[in-house]
């Protein structure tokens, strides 16, 4: 439940807990999830921080276990002291906490070599920089600005990495990097280097758009004569020259894109909870609003303003190309960075795509609960084998041709069928909730019921079939 380890759950977290323990068991708790989870929620937050620290969490845990056996009175007393009384003691519990985690994970080695090599490019490109005849007139505002292009490229390549999933399925189980290296958490990892890739944006289109262009326009002709080489025997008019160029032209609209999709990947546009942001504004404002909102695709925004990232890549590309101060091909280093990583993440996606294309897989049976969540079970396609805890990639091209999302796989693996379980939770799940619920039949127990021929043939689904793209990960922990 504590997906970013921080060692805090929120309210929202514990009505997931509660859903899922009630859809698991059966049992028709819509009505009170809520009321439960305010109970928990007062219970151990009692000074309103809007959060649960963990510690509290699990002695919550243990208690209830406790209470079956020596009732409920004990039970509440040791609710009543959940929390640490000795205030070093609790943030001492903390943060080991954090560290703790942080060292599985991430491997703190990873980390630091990760920062150590940004800080070495940008500090080699800074230097480099520093003894050139551009530093008289730009200062340490063009040095700045090479440094930060120098981590931007590296962090470029990197972050198309965690993301190729066959790549990282076979390290796991074919080499030793398994063992030294975070694999499980690559997407964690990802989510690092796009902040190391912001920031070295930040740090070059700042410099260059701030300091470089304007000390370049007001540089004196003795000034500027060393650069004519560079920027032409005329000196540049106006700002407008640098912006209208192609370097300014790609780095603006590579800033554009890239502004887009960091936006629409933050949890709130992801998982569609956007109205979250807006309950401390007036309620006038709100209202005004709130049709806007509803508009936001969700999950959708955010697939297609990743998969824009193939137009950033050509325009760095291009970019890299067409730069003030390099003429040297051997010296424009970015198709450097980007072509190994490009290659592979290509082979990726072609996979996938033929992979998909050659293990098709017919519904069998779907129930539909009342708890808004759904048992999807299909065939079981030749060859097909897994081990408890892993999980697949399923798309439904009725809901959308593009979109693939993890579920685990929760039928045994002896089982001549698969099955998953899918909760109810983002746009994507409600559409196929939906589409499922219109040709269900509701039976004495309130649960809506679809069966399939052999054949897999069946009024939902347009071409009959689910695909399914296979990747086996084990689960870290039982």
């Amino acid at each position: 439940v504590d997906k970013n380890a921080d060692g805090r759950i929120t309210e929202e977290e514990v009505k997931e807990i509660i859903t899922l323990s009630a859809s698991t068991n059966k049992l028709n708790m819509e009505k009170q999830t809520e009321e439960c989870a305010r109970l928990i929620t007062e219970e151990l937050d009692p000074d309103n921080l809007g959060y649960i620290d963990i510690y509290n969490f699990e002695r919550l845990l243990k208690a209830s276990s406790e209470s079956v056996m020596i009732g409920a009175t004990k039970s509440r007393k040791m609710l009543s002291s959940t929390e640490e009384p000795n205030l070093l003691r609790r943030w001492y519990r903390r943060a080991a906490y954090f560290l703790g985690e942080t060292w599985q994970r991430w491997r703190c080695w990873v980390m630091l070599l990760w920062l150590s090599i940004c800080g070495g490019l940008f500090a080699w490109k800074f230097e480099q920089y520093r003894r050139r005849a551009v530093f008289d007139v730009m200062g340490y505002c063009v040095c700045v600005a090479k440094g930060g292009a120098e981590t931007l490229k590296f962090n470029m390549a990197l972050i198309l990495l965690p993301v190729c999933r066959n790549t990282i399925t076979w390290l796991r189980n074919h080499s030793p990097a398994g063992r030294a290296v975070p694999l499980d958490d690559s997407i964690g990892f990802h989510k690092v280097v796009a902040a190391g890739i912001a920031v070295g944006a930040g740090l070059h289109i700042a410099s260059h758009l701030t300091c470089d262009f304007p000390r370049l326009l007001h540089a004196t002709d003795a000034e500027y004569a060393p650069l004519a080489g560079y920027f032409g025997m005329t000196r540049p008019p106006n700002y407008w020259w640098f912006v209208k160029g192609t370097e300014g032209w790609t780095g603006l609209t590579m800033l554009a894109l890239m502004a887009v999709a960091f936006t629409l990947a933050m949890p709130w546009f992801r998982r569609g909870r956007v109205q979250q942001l807006l309950e401390p504004l007036p309620e006038r404002l709100k209202k005004l609003t709130e049709p806007l909102i509803k508009r936001l695709p969700g999950f959708n925004a955010f697939w297609y303003s990743h998969h824009a990232f193939v137009v950033v890549y050509a325009l760095l590309i291009v970019h890299g190309q067409s730069l003030y101060l390099t003429h040297k091909w051997k010296k424009k280093s970015t198709w450097m960075y980007l072509a190994v990583p490009m290659l592979l993440y290509a082979g990726e996606r072609l996979t996938r795509v033929l992979r998909s294309r050659v293990r098709p897989v017919k519904i069998l049976e779907v129930t539909v609960y009342p708890t808004k969540c759904l048992t999807l079970h299909f065939s079981k396609p030749d060859g097909f084998r897994y081990k408890s805890g892993q999980y697949i990639f399923v798309n439904c091209s009725a809901v959308s041709p593009f979109e693939w999302h993890p579920f685990s796989i929760t039928s045994a693996p002896q089982d001549s069928y698969v099955t998953v379980h899918i909760r109810t939770a983002g746009d994507w799940t409600w559409k196929l909730n939906n589409k499922f619920s219109r040709h269900s039949t509701e039976g004495d127990t309130g649960l809506l019921h679809i069966e399939y021929d052999q054949e897999g043939g069946g009024p939902m689904v347009d071409q009959g079939y689910v695909r399914t793209d296979i990747y086996f990960i084990p689960s870290i922990r039982n």
